[in-house]
């Protein structure tokens, strides 16, 4: 039983894309959602949004409302309460290449007595060809937040498909956008049910 850490972006949803075509049964979702604004720590998106995300993949969704000082504390013990609700074996994360965040959702796992289980983990260099992947997997996504101190702000909204990809390999950045150069929401791909 598997607990995914869920942002609603491509790299959460290609990680539950992934685990699914292993087999692997879902039994929740979770993101964290900053206390008092009730907006997603990583994408600064509403609740509602990533609820109806998970009402059309047909996974329970739960939120560990958090603040900057009690991150890592309320983190884990959101994680104890599904552990013990859904009986879980394991926790996933949609990371990629970037040690430290690997290092830290293992250490909040061993906490809580869960697998760690990383089904995208890659080298920097296979970026550009994971994104392509996501592409051509038939995922639709588009870029809801966007750092301007890397890239041009007018991509707020773009959609990542082949011409994004061309585009972005042009500039010094991870084209996965791994280090928070552009945060996305995914609007339909294989992951949702017919």
């Amino acid at each position: 039983m598997i607990a995914l850490s869920f942002s609603g972006g491509k790299d959460s949803s290609l990680a539950l894309y992934e685990l699914q075509q292993k087999g692997y049964e879902i039994s929740c979702l979770f993101t964290t959602v900053w206390r008092g604004n009730d907006k997603t720590v990583a994408h600064e998106e509403s609740i509602s949004e990533i609820e109806a995300q998970a009402n059309r993949l047909q996974i329970p969704i739960h939120f560990v409302y958090t603040t900057f000082d009690t991150y890592a504390d309320d983190f884990v013990a959101t994680l104890k309460e599904l552990k013990e609700k859904y009986s879980l074996t394991t926790v996933a994360f949609g990371d990629w290449y970037l040690q430290g965040h690997r290092d830290w959702g293992e250490e909040q796992a061993k906490k809580v007595g869960l697998q760690p289980c990383y089904p995208l983990w890659s080298s920097r260099s296979e970026m550009v060809r994971k994104l392509r992947y996501f592409v051509k997997l038939g995922f639709k996504a588009k870029v809801i937040k966007v750092d301007t101190e890397k890239l041009p702000a007018n991509w707020l909204g773009r959609i990542i498909d082949d011409q994004f990809i061309d585009d972005i390999v042009q500039f010094d950045v991870c084209p996965m956008g791994e280090n928070g150069e552009y945060h996305t929401t995914v609007t339909s791909g294989p992951i949702f049910p017919g």
